[in-house]
């Protein structure tokens, strides 16, 4: 979500904060402001594809740092869209705003771009040194206060919803949360972090004791990520707030420290949102007050449903509709994060959003050169949806086509030219259909899961077999690429990426101290 300007109110705020010194601690981490958050603030490349060495090593260095404090991290990420398509407007917009940035960057301007792979990067690191986290079936929000909540413990995040919240242990913002610098009681072995962690409480006693109540409303008014009504502006302009008792930097903190100070004068929500619709016009008043009154609940806390996931490996529940009909295999694999999110998005929304990549922007967006797989793909999952869900849901697809896979569509946003646009594709089954239901991929024997791979690039047998077992993929996939991508790579983009192969797979041998593999193998020409 997100609090329109709430962040920087804060930070101009210290009342409202505790300093920290942590340790000895659980910790819930929203693992998408972390690895944003160290990836920008580190200087690290942007402009040539990723310094993914660099960001792997920086996330190991932060978790040791709790490490040495006793802190105890769960790191929840986020999953799929939210599924009432609430937020999918500023989704958009965030997407064409990445479309401009990767643009200037391309040109050695400034912007901000996530390298393709970080999340990836992030998770292996992750696995690596066993650090429990999860991948929630939408956005995780939500999901990390409760657990917060649950477990009595803080959130580390850089979201502004969480001041929103009612945290029990209140929530640590990344840019105060000082990892870096380690630090030990006099005298002892003890360490701990320097921290400063928001607090409700403290925001409420500001505010002449206002209930936390009224918290939510003040969100849902002032606007968020998902609500951004244009009524509201009609309030703005009518009623009249109390001056606040301190200098402010912006006409956004105005606007807020009014409307904190304006609602502190109502015991409660139910008040405050009769009082609002004084303020708008009759025709709007009934549609506004139930929107203000459903968009609060955004914010309730509960039990936790990832508790049982982190202590006894439960399966993630609180699921989407569809989502629930997946066979345990598949819901295993997206809450281990061994599934990408988009695979959610696909079987919920039948909607792709592409990574936005810096690259030339004179050429079509380079995610054209992955749309045939990207074609099964999908025709994988929806065929696998289609056979899972009850008779009552799927029988209206039936009775739009005869022929099931011309049912199967993805609306895709991606790049064209400077701009974001909207393409239905049509997705494509493979030539076994019947072989690849979802609830049956497990059991699909490993040659016909090969052939339908193999199939996909459009690569032949004889070169899986002219390669170790583990570079069968890469170079499967270069093969691929020799022949799809658009304009044709050139001999020096493929000698380089060669370059990297060879160069990992020594680096891997040597690490490893083994001996080579390529004896065993082959002397088939492989890409010819």
């Amino acid at each position: 979500m997100g609090v329109q300007g709430f962040t920087s109110y804060v930070e101009e705020n210290q009342q409202f904060f505790n300093d920290l010194k942590l340790r000895n601690t659980k910790i819930i981490i929203d693992g998408s402001s972390l690895y944003f958050r160290l990836y920008f603030t580190s200087g690290l490349d942007q402009q040539h594809g990723g310094d993914y060495d660099s960001f792997a090593d920086l996330v190991q260095q932060f978790f040791e740092a709790l490490s040495a404090c006793n802190i105890s991290p769960f790191v929840v990420l986020d999953g799929g869209i939210d599924s009432s398509d609430k937020k999918f407007a500023t989704l958009k917009e965030r997407m064409q705003k990445r479309i401009r940035d990767a643009n200037a960057l391309s040109r050695g301007c400034n912007g901000s771009v996530l390298p393709l792979i970080t999340k990836q990067v992030f998770k292996q690191v992750l696995s690596r040194l066993k650090v429990p986290y999860v991948q929630c079936m939408s956005e995780a929000d939500l999901e990390i206060a409760c657990l917060a909540n649950q477990w009595d413990c803080p959130v580390l995040t850089m979201d502004s919803d969480f001041c929103i919240f009612d945290l029990k242990k209140g929530y640590c913002p990344l840019v105060d949360f000082q990892w870096n610098n380690v630090s030990r009681y006099t005298g002892t072995a003890e360490k701990y972090i320097p921290a400063r962690c928001f607090s409700i409480d403290k925001l409420c006693s500001h505010f002449g004791n206002m209930s936390k109540e009224l918290v939510p409303l003040f969100a849902v008014i002032i606007g968020n990520d998902y609500i951004n009504l244009q009524a509201m502006e009609t309030f703005f302009s009518q009623v009249r707030f109390p001056v606040g008792s301190h200098p402010l930097s912006s006409r956004t903190h105005i606007r807020i420290d009014g409307l904190l100070n304006w609602l502190s004068q109502f015991a409660g929500p139910e008040e405050a949102i009769e009082m609002v619709v004084k303020y708008i016009s009759d025709s709007q008043k009934d549609e506004v007050q139930q929107l203000l009154s459903s968009s609060m609940k955004e914010y309730k806390l509960s039990d936790s449903n990832l508790a049982d996931y982190f202590t006894d490996g439960a399966p993630v529940s609180n699921v989407p509709k569809v989502i629930g009909f997946l066979p345990p295999w598949m819901l295993t694999a997206l809450g281990k994060g061994q599934l990408a999110s988009f695979v959610i998005d696909v079987l919920v929304l039948e909607r792709a959003l592409m990574h936005i990549q810096v690259e030339d922007f004179r050429l079509p967006s380079s995610n054209m050169c992955s749309l045939p797989i990207r074609q099964v793909i999908y025709g994988l999952l929806l065929n696998g949806k289609i056979n899972l869900l009850p008779k009552e849901i799927t029988d209206d697809w039936h009775k739009v086509s005869k022929h099931r896979c011309n049912i199967f569509k993805v609306e895709e946003f991606d790049r064209y030219n400077l701009d974001l646009k909207r393409t239905v594709i049509q997705a494509i089954l493979p030539s076994s259909p019947e072989q690849c239901l979802l609830q049956k991929i497990p059991e699909v024997p490993l040659p016909v899961r090969l052939q339908i791979f193999l199939e996909t690039l459009g690569v032949k047998r004889s070169i899986v077999h002219s390669v170790p077992h583990h570079l069968s993929l890469p170079v499967c996939v270069t093969c691929y690429w020799l022949t799809h991508s658009n304009p044709k790579p050139t001999l020096q983009y493929l000698q380089a990426l060669v370059l990297g192969m060879v160069y990992g797979e020594l680096c891997r041998l040597a690490k490893n101290g083994g001996t080579s593999e390529w004896r065993q193998c082959d002397q088939t020409p492989v890409c010819t």
